[in-house]
């Protein structure tokens, strides 16, 4: 995302707990800080980082800083309730937040073409657009604050749905002597399909990406974002037992076969 936004001209000031990761972003032409607090300069601030709690502390470092009429940009996929709550914090400081978290992959993010879920106060969104656009080929927004996280969990819960499905799916068809390429070719045609199913070998990729980077398991959107859609299930009040269960098997299934394809791939 910061490579889509330099590459449309802005002027970047970027951090990582990571500095190895930070220091990539000089690269293509980013000033390096080295702590949430050399953001504080900064018109708009873009945050993706792991979850909850990472959004907080860095806000919690960041906010007293920021300058009144900042804007505050949460990327990551965090609880409905998280957002309307930093939300509330920001704006007695002058700031406006916006709950804006993404979907797409890398490969999306570096050309600029992610799905955007907006929540927060339309004016604020008015303002944000030129940075969203950027990063957003198609930027919705959904409501007040937390409607753009609700929305992401909902596309995270489909997501891993269909995931599970086609994981069950290929294991039937292998069951009966079919390779994994040729159902994935033969439902292709069919009312079967889907995104998972047509890009078959996306999680691995991305759990490979994770080994890279050091992130663990527990921080991975398969485990935590499925964990975060119970959660705000929960508060709401309202029963989703695929995402129950979903939660509690999704890690392993996507860990196990990012494990396979990687061991296929060394043979």
């Amino acid at each position: 995302m910061a490579e889509a936004l330099r590459g449309d001209g802005w002027r970047l000031a970027v951090h990582d707990r990571d500095r190895e990761r930070a220091r990539a972003g000089a690269e293509f032409g980013a000033e390096v800080v080295d702590s949430p607090a050399g953001l504080a300069d900064c018109g708009v601030v873009a945050l993706a980082v792991p979850d909850d709690a990472a959004v907080g502390a860095v806000l919690d470092e960041l906010l007293p800083r920021l300058a009144e009429g900042a804007l505050v940009l949460v990327h990551s996929t965090v609880l409905p309730e998280t957002a309307r709550a930093l939300a509330a914090r920001a704006a007695e400081r002058g700031v406006a937040l916006l709950d804006a978290p993404v979907s797409g992959g890398a490969e999306r993010a570096a050309r600029g073409d992610l799905a955007v879920m907006v929540g927060g106060e339309a004016a604020a969104v008015e303002r944000a657009r030129p940075v969203l656009d950027t990063v957003g080929g198609e930027v919705r927004h959904l409501g007040p604050s937390g409607a753009g996280s609700a929305a992401k969990l909902a596309n995270q819960l489909m997501m891993f749905a269909a995931l599970a499905g086609a994981h069950e799916a290929i294991d039937l068809a292998a069951a009966h002597g079919i390779a994994e390429r040729d159902v994935l070719a033969a439902v292709a045609g069919g009312l079967g399909d889907s995104w998972v199913a047509r890009n078959w070998g996306f999680f691995d990729e991305v759990a490979s990406a994770y080994d890279a980077g050091g992130t663990p398991v527990s921080e991975r959107p398969w485990s935590k974002d499925l964990w975060e859609v119970t959660a705000a299930a929960r508060a709401a009040g309202v029963t989703l037992p695929l995402a129950g269960l979903l939660a509690q098997i999704m890690a392993d299934r996507v860990e196990s076969h990012a494990e396979a394809a990687r061991s296929a791939r060394c043979r």
